[in-house]
């Protein structure tokens, strides 16, 4: 007869958790994706059939945990930041049994946080961020980097345009020396303010 290995209360307990996390990740995973607009299919065909349609699918429902170089290969395919494909907590809490899960009170205080930004000034500038990619130069390198802090900030990732306040135009302003309505003027010129 074989001995088999008996589970501690405590191994039940890291299971739960292990299990848990891996829905925030999957949960996480699938709200990216879907902000970008693209299904298990198409992404299955941008990574050349890296990430098959059904793998993805289970990493987005919790059933498999995805691997950390995985989780870097896809975020380089989304063009986002790693740490926007993992679930926001904060150092205390844990996911474990009858603790803080995805969809509760820890994620009611992300949307609430996610409320109290004011993105919604009076007067905004809306930027293709498709048409920033052909636009060659030290300005679209500074451009990027600073969009890109910006949609970490928002977490969006849709990836084809982005909306910004007038604070954020002066602050690109300043980053290029000089004032906000001439730099309303060369964003004109570079084809990448989009009129709504």
């Amino acid at each position: 007869m074989v001995n088999q290995p008996v589970l501690s209360e405590d191994d039940d307990r890291e299971e739960s958790a292990s299990a848990a996390y891996a829905r925030a990740v999957g949960s996480r995973l699938r709200a990216v994706r879907k902000q970008m607009r693209l299904s298990l299919q198409a992404v299955e065909a941008m990574s050349e059939q890296e990430f098959k349609a059904s793998v993805l699918g289970a990493y987005e429902r919790g059933e498999r945990a995805i691997s950390v170089p995985r989780l870097q290969r896809l975020a380089r395919l989304y063009d986002v930041p790693v740490d926007q494909l993992l679930p926001q907590v904060d150092d205390t809490t844990r996911w474990g049994a009858g603790e803080a899960e995805p969809g509760g009170a820890v994620a009611a205080q992300a949307r609430a946080r996610r409320a109290l930004r004011p993105w919604d000034g009076q007067e905004k500038v809306s930027i293709d961020l498709a048409k920033l990619g052909s636009v060659s130069g030290p300005e679209r390198d500074l451009l990027r980097r600073f969009l890109s802090m910006i949609q970490v900030q928002r977490q969006d990732f849709n990836g084809r345009m982005i909306t910004i306040r007038a604070e954020d135009l002066r602050a690109i302003a300043c980053l290029f020396g000089v004032t906000p309505d001439a730099m309303s003027r060369r964003l004109d010129e570079l084809g990448l303010r989009v009129t709504l």
